[in-house]
């Protein structure tokens, strides 16, 4: 059964969201007052600086009340935690905490807020044990063990849509299935760095030899396998010697159009004085978003830049891991085959497939590892039956 959620700690997590976002919208409405009083030249007027003193006091005064208000809460909700109680979550608490945390995650991890979701593996939506009796009592107990890795804004218990599931159609072949559970909006080196960690650990608690590993990522889940990879490889961990299989469904290796998209509007409301405060609320995209402009894998990648700011692609070079047979699947609107397909709605082919202009950019996924699903938007890979049929023939050859 899934682990308890408690009604105490969702109420904490939302309460310190509105009031967040109210001393947010406080000051951006707060600057945007200011910029029309102040006028085209930006200088204020002798007769509208009362006024402006007198805007800045109540501005402040709303958002002294939103704190207090809020502390208050939050120290009532804590006297009240146990008569709150607790009961198992239910698939829409899961998909709405997932979205936030795709959206804010960084920042609800930031400021300790209990709705963040904590980098775990995960069966039925429940956590897993990683101590050799626990997981014999709750997984099959094979030397093949596939780990699924769900893409931003997502969680686990989506990797069932309309009645499928990827994972548990690989353990009617003989895999026992395993789902990662992290915050996709932390930057995905550090979910990749914590994904590496527990696959360490599931692997030395796993209760028989395992003599294949395999990887599926959607999505992000693509770019946070890839980048564990990297990290177990670096760090010697036993897990990266026992993978032999990573699939990649729609993973945007080289960034997505929706990312740069943002950044583009961001930095076009700042153009002006007036339009400068409403591009405080670009800047509400969490990390892990503004890593999917490129695809970023690494700390070089985001470390010591504004990853609000206007630049061009700077990763390091990161080739797929080595002897490991690695597959990529890409989806794309188009229902006949066509010279430039459009992609997903969200991942262009390109992308998906490691393409890129730069040599060392491009990821040497073999012809054969290569897949285009027609008529597929990108969630759609995760139940359309050709990507099933394409992942099993896959992980069946090792």
């Amino acid at each position: 059964m899934p682990a308890d959620r408690d009604h105490g700690d969702d109420l904490r997590g939302a309460s310190r969201l509105v009031v967040e976002a109210t001393k947010g919208v406080t000051t951006a409405v707060e600057q945007l007052h200011r910029a029309i009083a102040e006028g085209p030249g930006g200088i204020a007027r002798p007769l509208t600086l009362p006024g402006q003193l007198v805007a800045g006091m109540v501005y402040g005064s709303v958002r002294g009340v939103a704190s207090l208000v809020g502390a208050g809460l939050d120290r009532g909700l804590v006297q009240l935690r146990p008569l709150l109680g607790a009961s198992p979550p239910g698939p829409e608490r899961e998909a709405i905490v997932a979205a936030l945390n795709g959206v804010v995650g960084d920042w609800l991890e930031a400021t300790g807020n209990p709705l963040a979701i904590p980098s775990r593996l995960r069966r039925g939506g429940a956590p897993l044990v990683l101590e050799p009796t626990a997981l014999a009592a709750t997984v099959p107990a094979r030397g093949q063990v596939v780990v699924l890795v769900h893409g931003s804004s997502m969680s686990d218990v989506q990797w069932r849509r309309r009645g499928h599931d990827h994972g548990a159609a690989l353990e009617a072949d003989g895999y026992a299935a395993v789902y990662a559970h992290y915050n996709s909006g932390r930057h995905v080196s550090i979910n990749g760095a914590e994904l590496a960690a527990l696959l360490e650990q599931l692997v030395a608690a796993w209760p028989t030899p395992i003599d294949r590993l395999a990887l599926v990522g959607h999505s992000m889940g693509g770019l946070v396998a890839r980048s564990a990879c990297a990290i177990g490889e670096r760090d010697g961990h036993r897990w990266r010697a026992a993978l032999r299989t990573l699939v990649c469904l729609g993973t945007p290796h080289h960034g997505a159009p929706l990312e740069r998209g943002g950044n583009l509007l961001e930095r076009a409301l700042g153009a002006t004085r007036y339009s400068a405060p409403l591009a405080r609320l670009g800047r509400l995209r969490s990390a892990g978003v503004t890593d999917l402009r490129y695809g970023n894998l690494l700390d070089d990648d985001w470390a010591g830049v504004d990853r609000f700011a206007s630049h061009g692609d700077r990763r390091t070079p990161v080739p797929l891991p080595a002897d490991v047979a690695c597959h990529a699947i890409a989806g794309t609107l188009s229902t006949v085959v066509e010279a430039e397909p459009r992609g997903d709605g969200l991942v262009p082919v390109d992308s998906a497939l490691g393409r890129h202009p730069r040599p060392e950019l491009t990821l040497a996924f073999p012809s054969e590892h290569q897949r285009v699903i027609l008529g597929a938007g990108h969630m759609d890979l995760l139940d359309h039956p050709d990507v099933a049929a394409q992942l099993r023939a896959w992980l069946a050859a090792g």
